[in-house]
């Protein structure tokens, strides 16, 4: 495997005003047989496509009348994470499988693309689609690979220093990053080889765990282990880092930036979601539908943020108001 180390340029934010609290309206739908829900990603006509990890189904929630559809994804399936790509399929880590899955909403058929040759337990994250269509995805025992959507080949490649491969993105140009939840770092996938260039953390033991891109491209980290949100510029090299302001514990888990290039983050040290405005570098609080909500991988669509409280098998909307300017 080919490493390479960036150097970065670094540059520390501070956010030391207290957040504002938010005003948005959302809306919580309890989920059925309190299921255990993992991520959500937008299905067709408003709808949520959300993992019911436990069943080892997909579930379809209708936003307008709050009723769930569910699709069977193969034997022994505990789905994890779950896009949407642009042509509205929905694509899934299937960790219980050792594949990744799909399910056209049109067609209702669901593909299985199981991980080529015996490698254990892959422990399969989170999937994202790059410019040519391709769907590319994390394993946590550190692994990372890409389903060729054309020919349906699935490669596999032993992500760089062992295990933690697990939040992925694409950034506007088509290129697909991960971070290292265990080995801290951030890779740049080389699309042909699958080959990965690690840029190192400003800090050690950052503990980074998912990572977005924003609409200019730059990318937007969780912190886990340091309760920081962090931005890389892949276009300097350069690193900002956001301190939430709360007197709580800051244990970030999801991150995701809207169509309005503002980031969503959770924290499960306060049992918060916290929306970031990089333009005037303010946080804003809001409240899950119920505490202890164990929020996952934050998505949405334009207008909307789609929360997945999967402690008490819920999703959760916020309501953002219209649509990227």
């Amino acid at each position: 495997m080919k490493r390479i180390l960036f150097a970065a340029s670094v540059s520390i934010a501070i956010a030391i005003a207290a957040p504002t609290v938010a005003q948005y309206q959302t809306k919580a739908f309890p989920l059925p047989n309190q299921t255990y829900i993992h991520d959500v990603a937008p299905a067709p006509n408003g709808s949520v496509f959300w993992t019911a990890q436990q069943d080892g189904m997909l579930g379809i929630l209708d936003t307008k009348t709050g009723k769930n559809e569910f699709v069977k994804l193969g034997p022994n399936s505990a789905p994890h994470g779950v896009i949407t790509a642009k042509n509205g399929i929905a694509w899934i880590a299937d960790g219980g499988q050792e594949a990744i899955v799909s399910y056209d909403p049109k067609t209702k058929a669901v593909k299985v693309y199981k991980l080529p040759g015996s490698n254990g337990y892959t422990n399969l994250n989170t999937p994202t689609e790059d410019g040519d269509g391709n769907i590319w995805f994390t394993g946590q025992s550190g692994f990372h690979g890409r389903v060729n959507v054309t020919t349906g080949k699935v490669d596999l490649w032993k992500s760089p220093k062992g295990a933690g491969s697990y939040g992925m993105t694409t950034t506007p140009d088509g290129n697909v990053w991960f971070v290292s939840l265990a080995s801290s770092y951030l890779g740049q996938v080389d699309r042909k080889t699958g080959d990965v260039k690690v840029i190192e953390f400003p800090v050690r033991n950052a503990g980074p765990r998912r990572v977005w891109s924003d609409s200019k491209g730059d990318l937007w980290i969780s912190e886990w282990n340091t309760g920081q949100l962090a931005k890389y510029s892949p276009a300097t090299g350069q690193w900002a880092r956001y301190p939430l302001p709360t007197q709580a514990r800051s244990q970030l888990y999801a991150v995701y930036v809207d169509s309005k290039d503002v980031v969503w983050v959770s924290n499960w040290g306060d049992d918060k979601i916290y929306s970031f405005d990089p333009k005037t570098q303010k946080f804003t609080s809001v409240a899950p539908s119920r505490p202890n909500a164990g929020v996952r991988q934050i998505n949405g669509a334009p207008g909307v943020v789609m929360i997945p409280e999967s402690e008490h098998a819920t999703v959760m909307t916020i309501n953002t108001g219209g649509s990227a300017s």
